[in-house]
């Protein structure tokens, strides 16, 4: 019994090597390429626990395990040049996937690195055309979304030759170049500069316009309210007469009267006013008989005692 356990050791571990050689797993991020003599014989897409003939170590089967997820090649600091002769700074980058695992085996021996080497010198090629069929400012605009689908499209051919489906192209940076930047810079300045001048142009053009017709209302809002003054100065008057002569006529004597107390009130003014009138002036009349009549004659004077009155001879 004890001479036949090394034996039943030895076939254990052969036994234990073949499995181990025959079995091999793929996850939900793989997909493997099982080979026979170097000839593709089988593709595995879907994760689990798979068999081989053993003796791998002979070439009789090998497996090549191959990523089964979007992958992302960038493309950094690309300058373009665009319709106009200028530069642009760019960076993208590709999203992409293995969906065809016997082509990517075949055209780039199911080297990542490799494919990518070929698949960026297409897609800086598309990049390339893509910037030069259009102007500088393109880039800048909602035409981006445009040009990130037509590299897309561009790209997909190549990528299908190497077994890879393009999923998505995006464009993360557009920058100017030192040189370009400036330019743009000064060129910008000078529109808005003009732009600026046009906008007081047009302000000191409507002040202007304002100014004179505001003048114009002014002259106008004058002249309507002097008019209408004068109207009412007229009106005024004629009813101040209506009023004079409707007083005179019902008593002149009082109307006298009080016409000669205004003029006393405007000319013996506190003022210190200096007149210089004849005391027997009519303008002093009421002042000699508060009845505003002629001064009454002054009498004779009465003869003298003992002496005879003269006779006419």
């Amino acid at each position: 019994m004890s001479n036949r356990l090394p034996i039943i050791g030895v076939f254990a571990a052969i036994i234990l090597f073949l499995i181990y050689s025959s079995l091999f797993v793929v996850n939900e991020r793989q997909q493997a390429i099982v080979l026979r003599f170097g000839e593709i014989v089988d593709v595995k897409t879907e994760p689990g626990i798979y068999f081989k003939a053993p003796f791998s170590m002979f070439e009789a089967d090998n497996v090549q395990v191959i990523e089964d997820r979007v992958l992302r090649l960038d493309l950094d600091d690309i300058r373009v040049q665009v319709s106009g002769g200028k530069f642009y700074d760019v960076d993208a980058f590709v999203a992409y996937r293995i969906n065809d695992a016997r082509k990517f085996r075949s055209t780039v021996s199911g080297s990542v690195e490799l494919a990518e080497q070929r698949l960026r010198t297409r897609f800086d090629a598309a990049l390339r055309r893509v910037y030069g069929v259009r102007g500088f400012e393109s880039a800048l605009s909602e035409e981006r979304a445009a040009m990130m689908r037509e590299v897309r499209d561009q790209l997909q051919p190549d990528a299908n030759a190497l077994g890879l489906q393009v999923e998505d192209v995006r464009i993360r940076r557009t920058d100017l170049t030192a040189e370009v930047s400036q330019q743009t810079y000064d060129r910008m300045k000078a529109e808005r500069l003009a732009e600026a001048e046009r906008l007081r142009a047009r302000g000191r053009e409507a002040a202007q316009r304002i100014r004179a017709r505001a003048d114009r209302e002014v002259v106008e809002i004058v002249a309507e309210a002097q008019k209408e003054s004068e109207i009412l100065r007229g009106e005024g008057e004629a009813q101040r007469n209506a009023v004079f002569a409707n007083a005179f006529q019902r008593d002149p004597e009082f109307f006298e009267f009080y016409r000669s107390m205004t003029a006393y009130g405007t000319a013996l003014d506190p003022n210190g006013t200096t007149m210089v009138l004849s005391p027997e002036s009519e303008f002093f009349r009421y002042f000699r008989n508060p009845d505003g009549g002629a001064t009454a004659p002054k009498a004779a004077p009465a003869p003298q005692a003992g002496t005879a009155p003269s006779t006419g001879n």
